[in-house]
């Protein structure tokens, strides 16, 4: 698939832009002063597979905290800052890998300067962020309201006044709740920025809603090869931003790698919680760097058919269920035994590979 080539960038141990794996983003919803708590759901979110972080830093301590988290994560951690410019250079002091600023927020050319000086002196990304929430007043007068003409032209400004100061070590992120606003924002700015973009649909809404709203949003961006580090929004555990988002590039063909499972709906032949089944299945896969698809399925009549294109599955009966491989059935077994029998064949899988 083709993708926007954009300008190399580092952030800690990793790489975006000019082509290189778009990665997985996600932010903490712990108060980053609370070190353990921090630490603890940042570990979560690696073992879903987050691969960059990112924490509000909205005082000293905050700042001084990132400094010992850092010790005890293995993802680079990106300091998010609002208004206090000098929360910003505490970030970039204690080690924080990249920070994330709107310069239309924090203050005059000098205080963006002082930003921008303590980047540059430890070669740290900046993260040049414009929501559609905070458009400034000019340009919603100019436009009419909030447009995606609005808001690349607000990126654009705060990208030049970086570049002007002679730094151009930046990620520029342009985000709204409105899905084909950004859809728009985002071919429009691909067009005339060169640097990596970072893509979300900001304040998405709820694990439902902002689910759905971040998969067809992404998917449409990322299908234009467009983005470099993406973020699933969502109001409720930052764990379910990282099954969605490693969702969507599997689904785009962007990522291989990682167990997909597939279920059937239900229907009046089913005789087992399948719901409750598929959901246990899902969660338990996420341990597993296995790239093949597993089938649950609720009819032992239909089951092995329909999970034919699976490599393995499992189906469920009246009290008892039925393992399934290339849709043969290899086993019979109760059906409290399920779950536990296909992670007996997942166990056994991973130990081939």
């Amino acid at each position: 698939m083709y993708r926007n080539q954009t300008k190399v960038i580092h952030i800690g141990d990793r790489v975006i832009g000019g082509g290189n794996p778009i990665l997985i983003q996600s932010m903490t919803n712990t108060r980053t002063e609370d070190v353990e708590a921090t630490v603890a759901q940042i570990k979560r979110l690696e073992e879903a597979g987050c691969e960059i972080i990112r924490s509000t830093v909205p005082t000293l301590e905050a700042a001084k905290a990132i400094a010992e988290i850092k010790k005890q994560i293995h993802i680079p951690i990106v300091a998010d800052i609002h208004f206090d410019y000098k929360m910003a250079i505490a970030a970039i002091e204690n080690g924080a890998d990249k920070i994330r600023i709107n310069p239309g927020n924090i203050g005059g050319r000098d205080r963006i300067a002082s930003v921008v000086s303590c980047a540059r002196e430890r070669n740290i990304p900046i993260r040049v962020g414009v929501n559609s929430g905070s458009l400034e007043k000019d340009l919603v007068e100019k436009y009419g309201g909030v447009t995606a003409q609005g808001l690349v032209e607000s990126a654009l400004d705060k990208i030049g006044i970086i570049e002007d100061l002679g730094y151009d070590n930046m990620v520029v992120s342009i985000k709204s709740s409105n899905v084909m606003l950004c859809v728009e924002a985002h071919e429009l700015l691909a067009q005339k920025c060169r640097y990596p973009l970072h893509v979300g649909i900001t304040e998405a809404g709820t694990v439902y809603g902002g689910n759905i709203k971040s998969s067809i949003g992404l998917g449409i961006i990322l299908n234009k090869g467009i983005g470099d580090t993406i973020r699933v929004s969502l109001s409720g555990d930052p764990v379910e931003e990282i099954k969605t988002a490693k969702m969507i590039l599997k689904t785009l063909g962007m990522r291989s790698g990682g167990i997909e499972v597939v279920s059937c709906p239900t229907c009046g032949r089913t005789k087992i919680d399948l719901i409750g089944l598929a959901n246990a299945v899902e969660t338990m896969v996420q341990g597993y760097d296995l790239d093949i698809k597993v089938a649950v399925m609720g009819c032992a009549v239909n089951g092995p058919g329909e999970a034919r294109e699976a490599d393995i599955g499992i189906a469920g009966g009246v009290g008892e269920g039925l393992l399934i491989k290339n849709g043969e059935v290899v086993k019979k077994v109760k059906e409290d035994q399920l779950l536990a029998t296909l992670k007996e064949e997942l166990d056994k899988w991973a130990e081939r590979t």
